[in-house]
C-alpha cells in the first residue's frame, strides 16, 4: 500500500499541538498507520456521516480527558486530511463542532 500525505486545517493542527504530549503520541501513531493504509475500527475510529460522506473521528482518551480529531481520506489524491480537533466534554459530540468540522473541511478542499 502506497503512504498516503497528511494534510492538517491550521486550526486543526494547533489543536492537536494542544493537546497534551499521551494524546499527541497515540493520535500521530494511529494516524501514520491511516496514512500506511491501515482501516482503523471501534473503539479508535468511528464514522461521522453527519459531518460529511467518508468522514470518520479518531477517538483519543488519556488521564486529562477524551479528544476527537476530524478526518478523511481521499483516495483520488492519496490523502488524509485532518481538518477539526478539539477536547470532548460531553456524551454527545456537540453541534457546533460538528458544523465547524464541515466548515474546516469545505476549506481544506477548496
Amino acid at each position: 500500500m502506497a503512504f498516503r500525505e497528511a494534510i492538517f486545517h491550521p486550526a486543526a493542527l494547533a489543536a492537536i499541538k494542544a493537546f497534551p504530549k499521551t494524546a499527541r503520541q497515540e493520535l500521530g501513531e494511529t494516524l501514520l498507520k491511516i496514512q500506511w493504509g491501515a482501516t482503523i475500527g471501534m473503539p479508535l475510529s468511528r464514522p461521522m456521516p453527519d459531518v460529511a460522506s467518508g468522514v470518520s473521528e479518531l477517538r483519543i482518551r488519556d488521564r486529562s480527558g477524551i479528544y476527537r480529531a476530524f478526518y478523511l481520506v481521499r483516495s483520488s489524491t492519496a490523502a488524509v486530511i485532518v481538518f477539526h480537533a478539539f477536547q470532548k466534554k460531553t456524551q454527545k459530540t456537540p453541534r457546533r463542532e460538528m458544523e465547524l468540522g464541515k466548515r474546516r473541511l469545505r476549506e481544506v478542499l477548496q
